[in-house]
């Protein structure tokens, strides 16, 4: 089992950059595929962007060129740097995980068994 811990949340504003960080222990960060999820008020949580092993990369249309997931093995961390925010990125963000052997990414929050407690990001207008 992995334990997640989000950080670097907070409040900026139109078009400011912000960087979150999730930090996993427990288990070899390495054979876990990891993906970024937010929740705005009142909506149910959306997929953000998703990692492999091997650092392959996919993200949902709204953040293509805004947004980047990276992953340090050796930290045992993951990062989602954000740029260019809007007010529509507001929510509170969560980092989730899988054990896998394969190259996939995964884009459904279901196939995520592990999940930090989130970090709220407001972005004012």
């Amino acid at each position: 089992q992995v334990q997640l811990v989000e950080s670097g949340g907070g409040l900026v504003q139109t078009g400011g950059p912000l960087r979150l960080s999730c930090a996993a222990s427990g288990r070899t960060f390495s054979n876990y595929a990891m993906g970024w999820f937010r929740q705005a008020s009142g909506k149910e949580r959306e997929f953000v962007a998703a990692i492999d092993l091997s650092g392959g990369r996919t993200y949902v249309d709204s953040v293509k060129g805004r947004f980047t997931i990276s992953r340090d093995n050796v930290k045992n961390m993951g990062y989602l740097q954000m740029n260019s925010l809007i007010p529509e990125d507001t929510a509170v963000y969560y980092c989730a995980a899988r054990w896998t052997i394969s190259g996939s990414v995964y884009r459904e929050a279901y196939e995520y068994p592990y999940w930090g407690q989130g970090t709220q990001v407001t972005v004012s207008s």
